[in-house]
Order: structure tokens, then C-alpha cells, then sequence
């Protein structure tokens, strides 16, 4: 941007707030009194470029504001109470609750037991861990499927070309084969 354009910016948005400032006072742009200057050179004109059109009017000060809406009356208490407390806002009872047929803690019918997410969140955590460390790091592990064995369980021929984690504690119930 050279020097010319920058000054035909900046007497733009001056000419538009004194307009914004003479509205807001009453006052009608037209009938305050103005200061004419035959003077051309005192402040250089934007010339348009070649193939470029000049602008009617540049982006001012207030066109980055985002205007919103105000309303005209204040709402009555009655009607903002009667807002905030309607039907559709309050707790509603929840009928879908039983006991979890694993560990006995309460949970929503459609929905897995948090307490028991969370058990075979852990061995599945300590699994990773152990596999983590057979392979020398998360990176390094091959594609193929695992097997995990625990105590008391033998390897099938079925689990032939899987790799084979073994774990030495008893299957949890809930972790089935």
C-alpha cells in the first residue's frame, strides 16, 4: 500500500466519523459550517492502476464492528422465571435404572458399567504394557493378532500364527475368551 492510498484511507474514515458524530449530536451534515480548500497538492489523490477500478468508499473504522440486536423492553421477572423454569429445563427421573448383573453398581440399562469400563480399562492397559515391552516399544510390534493366555489356559492350534501374550493372574469373568 503506498502513501497516497493510505491518506485516501485515512480521510475517508475521518469523513465518516464526523459524519457518525454530527448525526449522533442532531446536528445534519449539511448544515454545519465547512472549511473549503482549493488545494490539490496538500494531500495527493489515489490514482486507479492499470485493469483496477478506484473504490467508492474503503473499509472504515466501525465496518469490523459487529452490530447485534437490542431489544426494546426489559422482560419482567415473572417472565424470565417463567423462562428459565420450564418443563423442558428441569431433571427429569430417570425410570432405565438396574444393577449391573457383573459387579452390583447401579448403571442405565442401554449403557456399559462405569465400574467395570474402568476393570477392563486397567487390564487392557497392563496387556499393552506387556506387549509394549515384548516388542521393544509401540513402533516395533507386527501386525498380526494376539492371544492373551492365562494361568491354566494352553494355546490351540487355532492360535498357531498369533502372537501370544500370557498373563500370570486367573481370566477375570468379565474378560471372556
Amino acid at each position: 500500500m503506498n502513501l497516497a492510498a493510505l491518506v485516501h484511507s485515512l480521510r475517508c474514515s475521518l469523513l465518516r466519523i464526523e459524519s457518525r458524530l454530527l448525526q449522533a449530536a442532531g446536528l445534519d451534515r449539511h448544515l454545519a459550517p465547512a472549511l473549503a480548500v482549493n488545494g490539490p497538492s496538500l494531500l495527493p489523490q489515489l490514482q486507479p492502476q492499470v485493469g483496477q477500478e478506484l473504490e467508492e468508499q474503503s473499509p472504515g473504522l466501525q465496518d469490523s464492528i459487529m452490530w447485534m440486536a437490542v431489544p426494546k423492553k426489559r422482560r419482567t421477572i415473572e417472565v424470565n422465571r417463567t423462562r428459565r423454569r420450564c418443563d423442558s429445563k428441569l431433571l427429569k427421573v430417570k425410570t432405565n435404572i438396574e444393577p449391573c448383573p457383573e459387579c452390583g453398581h447401579l448403571k442405565q440399562k442401554h449403557i456399559l458399567c462405569g465400574f467395570c469400563y474402568a476393570k477392563v480399562r486397567k487390564e487392557t492397559g497392563q496387556i499393552r504394557y506387556q506387549i509394549q515391552a515384548m516388542e521393544g516399544g509401540p513402533l516395533r510390534a507386527p501386525i498380526e493378532e494376539t492371544v492373551v493366555l492365562y494361568d491354566g489356559e494352553t494355546a490351540g492350534p487355532q492360535d498357531k500364527d498369533k502372537r501370544i501374550v500370557e498373563r500370570p493372574r486367573k481370566r477375570p469373568a468379565w474378560f471372556s475368551s
